[in-house]
Order: structure tokens, then C-alpha cells, then sequence
């Protein structure tokens, strides 16, 4: 069964609220997910964009969320290391934490991917997504998606 995430601050296929992107406070939305499957270790999200020019561009990583957590608040500190232990890889601005939505013309999309793992994985902090889903491989238990889009405004 897929993990169902959702955030309070736009649904499925809408568009996110400018404050979560780089034309506002370029903070963190909230998310809330449910449906975690017993046996759970730890929990990945990845957050991305299919249509940059580049190809994948790549907005948040953020591993090992301990199993019991059910919501990521707004606002996540671009820290290594987060209070619960939480650890963030690197954005393709190479830097820690959120990026958010920042087209550089039309209306992309932005997935919210989350993952169940059945093991806490040996990453530090600064993991790129693809060493993150190198570390995953074999180890995703459930998984589910959110997709917002945004489109700049000039």
C-alpha cells in the first residue's frame, strides 16, 4: 500500500503558494503523510523538478526522519543535522536543505517523494539524491508522492 502525503498548503496537481518558493520566503512547506508500514527504520523525502532544462533538478533530500514521524512542519531549518536526527543532503545548489520552486520560465513540476526504508541508512550529512537512492536500493518498503507546480511571476 502507497504512503499517501498530502500538505496542507496546496493539493495534488495544484499550484504551491509563493511563500514556499524563490519569488517568497523560499521556506519549507508543511507536510503530512499516513500509511508508514510496520517494520519501518527510517524514512527518505526527495523533493524535485522533471521539467528544469537541465533535466532533474533537485530541491530537498532529507534522510533517516525517524518511522514514528507523521508531518514535516514549515519552515525546516537548513541544518545538517535536524533536533530528531533527521539529515539533510545537498540540493543542486549544493546547499543543505530546502530549495524551493525557482522556473526558470513555463510551469514545472515538483515532486514531494517519500520513502519508507527497512533500514536507517550510513549516510552523513551532503548525500546528492542519487547517493541517497544508491543507499535505498533494496531497502524501500512503501513509498508515496506529492506534485505541486509553480510558474514564476514577473
Amino acid at each position: 500500500m502507497a504512503i499517501k502525503i498530502e500538505s496542507p498548503a496546496f493539493k495534488y496537481g495544484d499550484f504551491i503558494p509563493s511563500i514556499y518558493t524563490c519569488d517568497g520566503a523560499n521556506i519549507s512547506p508543511p507536510l503530512k503523510w499516513e500509511g508508514i508500514p510496520e517494520g519501518t527504520k527510517s524514512i527518505a523525502l526527495i523533493c524535485d523538478d522533471p521539467d528544469a532544462p537541465i533535466g532533474d533538478w533537485v530541491h530537498w533530500v532529507l534522510y533517516n526522519i525517524p518511522p514514528e514521524t507523521k508531518e514535516l512542519k514549515e519552515n525546516i531549518p537548513p541544518e545538517k543535522i535536524l533536533k530528531d536526527n533527521s539529515i539533510h543532503g545537498l540540493n543542486d545548489w549544493k546547499k543543505y536543505g530546502y530549495g524551493g520552486p525557482c522556473p526558470p520560465s513555463g510551469v514545472h513540476r515538483y515532486y514531494f517523494k517519500i520513502f519508507a526504508l527497512d533500514i536507517k541508512l550510513n549516510l552523513g550529512p551532503g548525500a546528492t539524491k542519487k547517493q541517497l537512492l544508491d543507499a535505498m536500493k533494496g531497502h524501500i518498503i512503501s513509498q508515496g508522492e506529492l506534485m505541486g507546480k509553480y510558474q514564476r511571476k514577473r
